[in-house]
């Protein structure tokens, strides 16, 4: 229906995590000191290419960011606030932990998942955040990133089977 529809926005529980989110993430800051675009669907042509011609993988275990939004803010000191508020709620979210179905078991990845820790208030699970690959020049420069990634689950991650492609997905 959404895809004969063009339809490019999620479905409003899913833009109700969104906002709890954005809620959590920008907590101190004022109203004019970041701005919100999205959240939208990933593209079609996006997902296709994630699931089946990326690079000559035969698997896709976790599509990260099947809703995505982005948000900005307005000054370097606003966006440090951002990324500590994160990094202190979550010490271990930049992935190190983090391993997905083909690498544990369809067990042992949900349960994974389950045991961690959640954004207070709600079923979003962060499990990555980690600078946008964009910004490795910048980083080996010896500066900091400018864009960041964070992936969660809304509540537990969904699985989906496309032929013979099986992936779990997060919102």
């Amino acid at each position: 229906k959404d895809l004969k529809q063009r339809n490019t926005s999620p479905r409003n529980c899913r833009k109700k995590s969104f906002e709890a989110l954005i809620n959590f993430l920008v907590g101190e800051l004022q109203e004019d000191d970041y701005q919100c675009q999205g959240p939208v669907l990933k593209p079609l042509q996006s997902l296709f290419n994630k699931m089946f011609i990326r690079r000559g993988q035969t698997a896709v275990n976790v599509i990260g960011d099947m809703v995505r939004a982005t948000l900005l803010v307005k000054s370097m000191d606003a966006f440090g606030r951002v990324v500590r508020r994160i990094e202190e709620a979550f010490p271990d979210i930049h992935g190190e932990k983090f391993q997905g179905p083909n690498e544990t078991g369809v067990n042992m990845f949900l349960e994974q998942v389950f045991e961690m820790k959640k954004i207070p208030s709600t079923e979003i699970i962060p499990y990555r955040f980690k600078p946008n690959s964009s910004q490795k020049k910048r980083m080996g420069k010896g500066e900091l990133p400018l864009y960041y990634n964070l992936n969660f689950f809304d509540c537990l991650p969904e699985y989906h089977r496309f032929g013979t492609t099986e992936m779990f997905v997060a919102f």
